[in-house]
């Protein structure tokens, strides 16, 4: 691919950020939350794993940059939540069967239930028969292949600029992360996908040794940096102890990201609140999806997106319109991209690189048609020849291995920019208590430096719970108001959790029973090091 890129007017990035936090609750017989994975893998990871099989059968080269945060590598791998995902899709082949029956006089519909139908047997075989339960080798195959540049995040995407002031906090997030990273594909990744692009100035040193070449940052970040960059966004600049910041291209990401002015809020495509699972009667769809004590989405939406201002007011989807749409809108993001291209390759004195970063599950969950979107924009890239052609970060870096050197601004890819979604009046009081948890964890080390056994364990376990209470989908949830109960409960139950073993270590009186039933709940990093929080 690099030799492509020599060739070539221009480079463009596609890294896609797969993240879903933690979730997992082998205490219930049935928890809505941990939904979120399992409609990730029908509607994203499968999808995306089968793009990479037609471009592959068709000889269609690509080079993505791909980001797999610890948490959601961790749940992937997980033998629990591989047997209810398989069962969530042995319950949702029969609810297409009984839809069938349904809609079996009402064409268009009935249609629909078919589609629906073979989508999750197909997932099902993927899943089941073709991966042998196990998406994770995959993507490492086609890592291997050189397709893909398979990168991290922290070990809880917790936004790390709100730790600043707890150098151990930093470096327990950031090498906690890549030692699970390296466990699972053998080796250190090249980038690092800082949790929603939250940089402040100093978390590269954290960075520093450990192989990491660069950081994906905000256009602001790399705009504003302490002296003016060179190429703009079209090139990365240095910080000062030689970690790369690329900055996100506005236009190559707005197009797609945005459901307003983007291509994802084209009327003719599916629309993703309207579903069944709320149309239809609680008897009915509980059979099939959920406990039936409250209606859920089920994945079989009949309408396109139409009429914006009422769920009502909706016409039927129709596929074939969406999938002629799909390759026009694919169409025209190439053209954007070459044009782009031509104009700025102009105005430099070496190539640009255009960064288009997305959170993977745009394509699939969100919009339906994103996986096919993207499968056409990569045959339209390939299809350009020598105008433009696919490359990653650290592909840029090996053909312009120096860069200026100056440090990024202070931001993120959040609303406005910098840190105030993950923290205003609706989350602000997470931070007084994960801040004290982390000065106590600190502490913990001090007190029991050197401990084996039961004490280990439960050290260990400590220190998880102070990981996955820094999550920052908690406080984004509080903040844009989905699912806020089970966001505050989470939290709460970290920090109630790590202060019980505190006070259990201090008066000597570890219970072994409670500690094993959450040892196998909160499994997450199962080779922690609680000596990872030892103040340096």
């Amino acid at each position: 691919m690099r030799k492509n890129f020599l060739e070539s007017k221009a480079g463009i990035a596609l890294v896609l950020h797969a993240h879903l936090p933690f979730v997992r609750h082998p205490d219930h017989d049935w928890f809505l939350e941990e939904n979120w994975l399992f409609e990730a893998i029908s509607e994203t990871y499968l999808p995306l794993l089968r793009i990479f099989r037609n471009l592959e059968a068709d000889d269609i080269p690509f080079r993505i940059t791909l980001s797999i945060s610890p948490t959601l590598a961790s749940m992937l791998g997980d033998e629990y939540l591989s047997d209810r995902y398989t069962a969530r899709l042995e319950k949702l082949i029969q609810l297409a069967e009984e839809e069938k029956k349904r809609t079996a006089q009402i064409k268009d519909e009935y249609r629909l239930a078919e589609m629906y139908g073979e989508i999750y047997s197909r997932c099902y075989e993927e899943y089941v028969n073709l991966y042998n339960r196990d998406i994770l080798t995959p993507f490492k195959e086609y890592q291997a292949k050189g397709n893909l540049e398979i990168i991290t995040t922290s070990a809880t995407h917790s936004f790390l600029p709100h730790y600043q002031e707890y150098s151990q906090s930093l470096r327990a997030q950031v090498d906690t992360a890549l030692d699970f990273h390296k466990s699972l594909f053998g080796d250190m990744p090249k980038g690092f996908w800082l949790p929603e692009c939250g940089y402040s100035p100093g978390l590269e040193k954290y960075l520093e040794n450990r192989g990491i070449r660069y950081f994906v940052s905000s256009a602001h970040g790399v705009l504003y940096a302490d002296e003016q960059p060179r190429y703009g966004a079209y090139g990365p600049i240095e910080c000062p102890n030689g970690i790369a910041a690329f900055g996100r291209d506005r236009a190559a990401s707005q197009s797609v990201w945005s459901s307003d002015e983007g291509f994802p809020g084209n009327p003719v495509y599916r629309d993703f609140y309207r579903d069944i699972g709320f149309d239809l009667p609680l008897d009915y769809i509980g059979r099939f999806v959920g406990d039936g004590s409250f209606a859920v989405n089920t994945g079989f939406k009949y309408y396109a997106i139409s009429g914006k201002k009422s769920l009502e007011n909706k016409h039927l989807y129709y596929p074939d319109l969406a999938d002629e749409q799909l390759k026009q809108d694919a169409e025209t993001y190439v053209a954007n991209r070459l044009r782009q291209a031509e104009t700025v390759a102009g105005l430099m004195d070496r190539k640009p690189i255009i960064l288009a970063p997305f959170d993977v599950e745009l394509f699939g969950h969100w919009w339906f048609e994103g996986p096919r979107f993207l499968e056409e924009v990569i045959r339209g890239i390939h299809n350009a020849g020598s105008e433009l052609s696919l490359i990653t970060p650290g592909d840029y870096l090996d053909v312009y291995p120096e860069n200026q050197r100056t440090t990024p601004a202070c931001s993120s890819w959040g609303e406005k920019g910098y840190g105030q979604v993950w923290l205003d009046g609706s989350n602000d009081w997470i931070y007084r208590h994960t801040h004290k948890l982390v000065e106590r964890m600190s502490e913990l080390v001090e007190r029991y430096p050197n401990e084996t056994g039961l004490k280990k364990r439960t050290l260990d376990q400590a220190a998880r719970e102070v990981l996955l209470a820094q999550a920052s989908d908690w406080p984004f949830i509080m903040k844009t108001g989905t699912t806020v109960p089970y966001a505050i409960k989470r939290v709460k139950n970290h920090i109630n959790n790590f202060n019980y073993i505190y006070d259990t270590l201090c008066c000597n009186c570890v219970k072994t029973e409670w500690l094993t039933r959450l040892e196998k709940k909160n499994n997450i990093f199962p080779d922690l090091d609680y000596r990872i929080f030892k103040k340096s």
